[in-house]
Formats: structure tokens, sequence, C-alpha cells
């Protein structure tokens, strides 16, 4: 695997917690660092199942585009809880559109961590 891997000690909430700042910073080289070279995104778009994007090249690719779009993207942790191989990630997304509207939504991710990094992040919305 090509990923950093975390210190001993390095639980698998702090490494969800580091994936999420990165997003915060929009860094997705950071993102992908903590992630598997076959890791699995499945956004929340188009209901009702979302797109998946299967390997780090079509993730990548998704998260470069997706902060072209939306520029001002910020998640906010409300929960995070790991659960074994499972972290679980309650969240407040907010984004400013085109016309300088603020908006937001809630949601939850399921992220799994094995070997030290993320594989699997699975994304649901309110709404």
């Amino acid at each position: 695997m090509n990923q950093a891997q975390p210190a001993p000690h390095e639980s698998i909430v702090e490494r969800v917690r580091h994936f999420n700042d990165a997003f915060n910073r929009h860094d997705v080289a950071g993102m992908m660092q903590l992630m598997s070279d076959d890791c699995i995104f499945e956004n929340t778009t188009p209901a009702p199942d979302g797109t998946r994007y299967a390997g780090k090249a079509a993730v990548t690719a998704f998260w470069q585009e997706f902060f072209q779009v939306s520029p001002h993207a910020h998640i906010e942790i409300e929960e995070l809880v790991g659960l074994g191989e499972r972290c679980v990630l309650r969240w407040r997304y907010t984004w400013v559109d085109g016309a300088g509207r603020q908006g937001h939504v809630r949601g939850v991710d399921i992220f799994t961590v094995r070997d030290g990094a993320i594989c699997e992040k699975l994304s649901y919305v309110k709404g």
C-alpha cells in the first residue's frame, strides 16, 4: 500500500480526524495519503444510492473536481466514534454557492480502516 502509516498509538478515530482536517484544508494529496490504493468512496448523490468511486485515481479525481466546484466546502464534526475497524462520523457540511448564499446539510460517513489506511468511506445525507 502506498500511504503514510499511522503512529503505533494512532487510533482509527484519529486517522479519520486527520482525513477530515485535510478535507477542510482542501488538501486532496493529504486526504489520499490516508487512504489505501484500493479505496472505495460512495458519494451522497445522486439519490438514492450515490455514485461509487473505486481506486485511488478515481477517488482523487472526484475530490479534485469537488473542491474546484465547492471552494468553501467545510465539514464540522458533530460526533466521531470508533467501533473496531469502523468509524462513524456525524457531520454538518457547509458551503457557499455561486451567488454567495450559504447552505448546509447534515449526514453521516461510515469509514473502514484496515492496516492503518482508510479503505472505505460511505456517505449518507439527511434530506
